[in-house]
């Protein structure tokens, strides 16, 4: 028996145009509702350049509260596809207070939950520590007509523990809305490194779990506002994994991409008869991991 999802995955190259890039994907998602997706994912921070390569009161102006503007936009898009629609919105919870947080809309247009990104980066060009506060809702699946889904964004991908949570708490799948990419001093094989340990910790996310993986990036060079770097060429390369880890799908580092990947949901029940890590965990001995550091 099986139980497949078709999963629609958009990943695009940005412009300073935020009403061109809702346009550009609100198409895309129509045209994959009608090849025959159920459940489309998008990159994160989708609507606009990633503004976190400077540090700019101004771009506050960007964030919206939810429910707002972007959320009745997605909602109405998400009822006219008929999808559950992954998105990733920057929030404006309050005056001084943001967060980079996904929505999970239902195929009729309401709003099945809300992530708020929990792992916070502060490194050069990916300054979100100026802008977000690190969630607060925790990790937390939600339920929607495709399965109960384990949405955590970007920087989260790098730790087991939110991806282990979520399985715990009974999700099907990972859900991971991203942005990353190289700095053009890095060499060829720096790059290549990256990209492989990126791809190679998440399909570890599957294996250790027993789930399917589904990742999102942005693709195209976004140039730095203030000059002082050459900007980030995002990586593209979003893929599908399966339970055991295996690539259902892998897109270019440089294209747009708008396709469908068939999941298998049924499949995890096997793998995890096969390979039953969450029978053998030694949860007794696990205290330490509440622990920065052991010294």
């Amino acid at each position: 028996m099986t139980r497949k999802i078709s999963v629609g995955i958009i990943q695009q190259a940005n412009t300073a145009d935020i009403a061109d890039n809702r346009e550009r994907l609100a198409a895309k998602i129509i045209d994959l509702a009608q090849r025959g997706a159920q459940l489309v994912v998008l990159q994160e921070l989708h609507d606009s350049l990633y503004f976190c390569q400077t540090e700019s009161t101004d771009n506050f102006d960007i964030a919206e509260p939810i429910p707002g503007a972007a959320t009745e936009f997605y909602s109405r898009i998400a009822s006219q596809a008929g999808v559950v629609l992954v998105t990733s919105l920057f929030e404006r919870r309050a005056a001084g207070l943001y967060h980079n947080t996904a929505v999970v809309f239902e195929r009729d247009g309401s709003i099945a939950g809300r992530y708020r990104k929990m792992h916070i980066p502060d490194d050069p060009a990916y300054y979100e520590k100026f802008y977000f506060t690190p969630g607060d809702i925790g990790f937390e699946p939600i339920t929607t007509s495709v399965g109960r889904l384990g949405v955590l964004v970007c920087w989260d991908q790098w730790y087991p523990e939110a991806a282990r949570i979520m399985a715990l708490k009974g999700a099907e799948m990972l859900i991971y809305p991203t942005a990353i990419g190289w700095e053009s001093s890095d060499t060829d094989d720096e790059k290549a490194r990256q990209r492989e340990a990126w791809t190679t910790v998440q399909r570890g996310h599957a294996v250790a779990n027993g789930i399917p993986v589904v990742t999102v990036n942005r693709t195209g060079l976004e140039l730095d506002p203030s000059g002082m770097t050459n900007g980030i060429s995002f990586w593209g390369s979003s893929f599908v994994a399966g339970p055991q880890g295996e690539l259902l799908y892998q897109a270019p580092t440089d294209e747009e991409v708008a396709t469908i990947v068939d999941v298998d949901m049924l499949r995890s029940e096997q793998v995890r008869r096969w390979w039953p890590f969450l029978r053998d965990r030694r949860i007794e001995e696990f205290g330490a991991l509440t622990k920065r550091f052991i010294d």
